[in-house]
């Protein structure tokens, strides 16, 4: 139990290194997280019962042949996929500010070392490399949480698709 609290003092010190925008950053990819595995469980316990019940909706109707039926059919096709596609939007924008998040910490970081420069001079380079360094670190944050984030938008777009085509391949018409 003392490492997962060390780790936690360890997390909390990179992100203070890192500054106030480092914050912004951890607070963004806790919520891609929370939308990732969101998703996860969707597609991994919900949606099973979802298609299960559409197809059995489906072969207990009578009629799967008529313009009405394939209508019928069209319509249950695209409530599963918009299900399947909920909050996908919203991630692939968190994916999107992730790296601005991080150039915006880079300025931030940047001007501290220009207000280092005019109170200290441009001799002191320990306190510029200081500045520097909490340049470059939410930069490398908000490109790590946006590759995470690509991953598996990528992942849940092709899934989605997937499980769309294998849904209106099992509703053939009988």
């Amino acid at each position: 139990m003392y490492w997962l609290r060390d780790k936690w003092y360890d997390i909390l010190a990179f992100i203070d290194m890192g500054g106030p925008v480092l914050w912004a950053i951890f607070i963004l990819l806790f919520v891609m997280w929370l939308m990732i595995l969101e998703r996860m469980w969707y597609y991994s316990f919900t949606y099973p019962g979802v298609r299960k019940q559409i197809i059995a909706d489906w072969d207990k109707r009578s009629d799967t042949t008529s313009w009405y039926a394939k209508r019928v059919k069209d319509a249950k096709v695209s409530e599963a996929s918009i299900k399947l596609r909920a909050g996908l939007g919203f991630l692939e924008s968190l994916v999107a500010i992730s790296p601005l998040f991080g150039l915006f910490g880079t300025v931030y970081g940047m001007l501290n070392v220009f207000d280092i420069m005019a109170i200290a001079g441009t001799s002191n380079a320990r306190a510029m490399a200081g500045g520097v360094s909490k340049a470059t670190i939410p930069t490398m944050a908000g490109m790590v949480a946006a590759l995470s984030g690509v991953f598996f938008t990528t992942y849940f777009k092709r899934k989605a698709l997937v499980e769309r085509e294998k849904l209106e391949d099992r509703m053939q018409s009988h």
